[in-house]
């Protein structure tokens, strides 16, 4: 079973919006895919719940309440939609869970500092500084051509972890949201510019550089 966590010590980045984005991408792609929700708020949880029958299945799990337990059998891949304020031994178990570690970041000098301080603690944890969990670094609901995008650009650019792109603000990702859907799902008459953002992301999920290599 892959485990794919989307991780960031900063609380409201988005990180259960990018989780059920990324649990869709899977999905589309024919695996069994299992969202485990740290989130008490069960944001993943409650969007499963309005997901369509038609649409490929995901299934989720309260790991808020029991950790990860109790996954389905069969599950192939599990998105792991991590808690905010995660440090020290906790922040260690979370990422001895996973192989491929996904960081949004906001566009805020607040967001900015606060990622400054959790990579700092990200990089010298075991696994990670062993090569044996990959981490890519996302720009989240940013708005283009704006001072604060650019800082933040520049900002990612320089970290030594692969910046796979950024994802705009956009009320797409809302009405994915409401309905149990990701955008990649949505009609490409309304969606085209968030598919364009969502392929280098996809791309490198796809690839080796996204998991550590035996």
């Amino acid at each position: 079973m892959r485990h794919v966590m989307v991780l960031n010590s900063k609380g409201g980045c988005g990180k259960s919006t990018l989780a059920t984005n990324v649990a869709v991408f899977f999905a589309r792609e024919g695996l069994e895919v299992c969202i485990a929700d740290y989130d008490p708020q069960r944001s993943s949880l409650d969007w499963l719940a309005q997901r369509p029958p038609d649409l490929p299945a995901i299934r989720g799990v309260p790991a808020f309440e029991e950790g990860i337990r109790n996954v389905p059998r069969g599950t192939e891949v599990l998105v792991i939609d991590a808690p905010a304020r995660v440090h020290g031994t906790e922040l260690n178990e979370l990422v001895r869970r996973a192989e491929t570690i996904l960081i949004p970041v906001l566009p805020s000098s607040i967001d900015m500092k606060a990622c400054a301080h959790f990579m700092e603690e990200l990089l010298e944890i075991g696994k990670v500084s062993r090569k044996q969990a990959r981490l890519g670094l996302i720009a989240n609901r940013v708005r283009e051509h704006t001072l604060i995008f650019e800082e933040l650009d520049q900002y990612l650019s320089k970290l030594k972890v692969p910046y796979l792109g950024s994802l705009r603000e956009a009320q797409n990702y809302v009405r994915a949201y409401a309905r149990g859907m990701g955008v990649l799902e949505l009609p490409e008459y309304l969606a085209w510019p968030d598919w364009q953002q969502w392929q280098p992301i996809c791309e490198w999920l796809d690839s080796k550089r996204s998991q550590p290599q035996p």
